[in-house]
């Protein structure tokens, strides 16, 4: 990328956008990777979520924030399909994704971390990441038990792109290392770069900074401007760290009680008075 590039991807100015929202201005005249409209989702007869919408641009950097129980990771699982919503509709790169399930979901462009971290900790961190490419590659399951050349060279392939993806956190060291023997941090890294190999137009990351030190947030935030303007995709996070999200996100929405009552930039949002109540309280 030249300097001129990386100019153009700095944290952007935010522009409104036709529905109501706003964008990175360098996305104003492209469409969506994700418009969430009117979701919610009940259970029982607790509403969870309740009129969510939210629109990111391609190569938005936005956050999703609020207190603890605000309904964050439920969000992520409306927009991943491990719930199915109960009112709304998700439109990713313009795409209705009503009646996909989670596996159709991320082959049309949505991968994820957790809050928990979710890795085969059996496995090899290379092997982690191959599972995540088998989601891009169609395999003859024929060619694989008979081990053709076809086989062999699927295999070269998937060994040379796992390794390019691992040198994005300098991880190539680790490659035949047990996923459960790396320390916590590189657990984190790790599941980001095997959410990446499959090929999303957006990343949901759910806590990325959980458990790290202040040097390796300030690094994670460089990995996830890399990340962006590498693979020229879009990233929404759920981060408690407000230097985090202050300092790398463009737009970001508040929740609170399952509704979103604030949206717009770090600095607006510092300042809104409803934001400040929901974190600190009446009287604060």
């Amino acid at each position: 990328m030249t300097e001129m590039e990386k100019k153009e991807y700095e944290k952007a100015k935010m522009v409104p956008y036709p529905s109501d929202s706003i964008v990175p201005e360098r996305d104003v005249s492209q469409l969506p990777v994700l418009e969430a409209r009117h979701l919610g989702i009940d259970f029982g007869g607790l509403t969870a979520v309740d009129d969510f919408n939210m629109l990111i641009g391609p190569t938005e950097i936005a956050g999703l924030i609020g207190p603890n129980g605000a309904g964050k990771t439920t969000v992520f699982n409306l927009l991943t399909k491990v719930y199915q919503p109960t009112r709304g509709t998700i439109l990713l790169n313009g795409k209705d994704t009503a009646g996909m399930n989670t596996v159709q979901v991320n082959k049309n462009g949505i991968a994820r971390t957790f809050q928990n971290i979710r890795l085969f900790t059996d496995l090899t961190v290379e092997d982690n990441v191959k599972i995540g490419l088998h989601n891009q590659v169609k395999c003859g399951v024929i060619s694989d038990i008979l081990r053709l050349p076809k086989h062999f060279k699927k295999e070269k392939e998937f060994h040379e792109r796992a390794m390019d993806l691992l040198s994005i956190f300098d991880m190539e060291e680790y490659a035949h290392h047990k996923a459960g023997s790396l320390p916590y941090g590189a657990q984190r890294r790790l599941e980001i770069v095997r959410a990446l190999a499959t090929n999303p137009s957006l990343l949901l990351l759910d806590e990325p900074a959980a458990g790290m030190n202040p040097s390796e947030t300030s690094e994670l935030m460089d990995n996830i401007r890399q990340i962006r303007d590498d693979f020229k995709i879009a990233v929404l996070l759920i981060e408690h760290d407000m230097n985090l999200v202050m300092g790398i996100c463009e737009g970001i929405a508040v929740l609170n009680y399952g509704k979103i009552i604030a949206k717009g930039t770090a600095e607006e949002i510092q300042n809104n008075p409803q934001v400040i109540e929901a974190y600190l309280g009446k009287g604060n």
